[in-house]
């Protein structure tokens, strides 16, 4: 395929997938691997994974970041840009939309009925993408096991970038001795680390000044999209820490309508920012936290991303990448289990997950189709 008809193909997915991934990170990973391995076989389940471990160990937002990966995959440098864009976009004129509402009228859209019905087909969508990477990522008991111990922390409230740097230095580690007990000899020098050193240190050190300004919001956002790791609830921490606290731009009730609306809509959690900057200035604060906000994934992924193969070339890096794929799918298995607690309320819900879950293993119907189903659903019973 030439680099324009796959650049198109690129921008048409991500479009979609930013219109229709609701349900945080985990959702938008299965909707992914169900459309770039099952349906589209543009990956392997085995490379999905290593992308899904690449992704992890960066800051920033996850599922983004995925799919920039994704993009740099299939269509090179453009596709990065075009992957990554795509699946911002949407998200971005939704919530700018939302945003807008909300300084005229000072309430948020009541969006309840939509997500009563989308949330248990999430579920279902996030089940069935685990199920089938599982298979490419527990490849031996070992792995299995450490895929177990993971969610066992995970449950137990254990930092995520830990359990990730744990499960792929335990590996790598099983596998130094288990090579030195069969003649293997000594290790290969260490790889270099997959985080490349940011030239953006001086800039993101300079905190934004106490008056609101465009040019402040921008560096603020750079910040948080160049060291965050972690939840929504981190980013939460972040915005507050910030935001409310030091410099009173926004009021507790505004950030937490914020992190609402970036929960509720499609694509990135990250668009909160969005929010945020409509809020405070307008279209062209919108604008600019968005940009300050992602920016740092593409760079990170820019950089780390011609790494990835490299790192399955040796055994060391191999290694390390197997543990953190297995260490991922625990992450993700405990958030579904979170979701799936607050989405399966009642009979409707629980039958609205089965029938999905018939429809996408069965039938194979695309998760995207699942989705605007279980919000007509929602609307019409909710």
């Amino acid at each position: 395929m030439s680099q324009a008809g796959a650049l198109r193909e690129l921008a048409l997915l991500f479009l979609r997938l930013g219109t229709t991934a609701f349900g945080g990170p985990a959702a938008h990973i299965a909707m992914m691997e169900d459309e770039v391995v099952r349906r589209r076989k543009w990956l392997t389940r085995e490379e999905f994974l290593d992308l899904l471990g690449a992704a992890n160990l960066i800051p920033g937002p996850n599922s983004t970041e995925l799919a920039i990966h994704i993009g740099h995959r299939r269509a090179g440098w453009s596709g990065l840009v075009v992957a990554g864009a795509c699946f911002i976009l949407p998200a971005f004129l939704i919530v700018s939309v939302i945003g807008w509402v909300y300084t005229r009228f000072g309430q948020l859209p009541r969006v309840g009925h939509v997500l009563y019905g989308v949330k248990p087909v999430i579920i279902s969508v996030v089940l069935q993408a685990i199920w089938g990477l599982t298979r490419g990522a527990a490849k031996t008991k070992l792995l299995a096991a450490v895929g177990v111990a993971c969610v066992a922390l995970g449950f137990l409230g254990v930092n995520e970038l830990l359990l990730l740097v744990l499960a792929g230095g335990f590996v790598t580690l099983w596998r130094l001795v288990a090579r030195r007990r069969e003649g293997g000899g000594t290790a290969p020098p260490a790889v270099k680390a997959l985080l490349p050193g940011l030239p953006l240190g001086g800039l993101v050190a300079a905190a934004a000044a106490p008056g609101f300004s465009l040019g402040g919001l921008f560096l603020f956002f750079l910040k948080v999209g160049s060291i965050l790791y972690g939840s929504g609830y981190v980013l939460l921490a972040f915005l507050r820490a910030d935001l409310v606290e030091r410099w009173g731009w926004l009021t507790e009730a505004q950030l937490l309508d914020a992190v609402a609306v970036g929960q509720v809509t499609p694509g990135p959690v990250f668009t909160t920012a969005t929010f945020i900057g409509y809020v405070l200035g307008g279209a062209p604060g919108a604008v600019v936290a968005t940009v300050g906000i992602f920016l740092p994934a593409f760079f990170f992924v820019a950089v780390s991303g011609p790494l990835v193969p490299r790192m399955r070339r040796s055994w060391v890096a191999g290694a390390f990448l197997d543990g953190v794929n297995v260490a991922s799918l625990a992450l993700m298995a405990t958030v579904t289990w979170q979701l799936g607690r607050a989405a399966l309320v009642d009979v409707w819900t629980v039958g609205l997950a089965l029938l999905s879950a018939v429809l996408l293993i069965r039938y194979r119907v695309n998760s995207a189709w699942l989705v605007l189903g279980g919000a007509l659903v929602g609307l019409l019973v909710g």
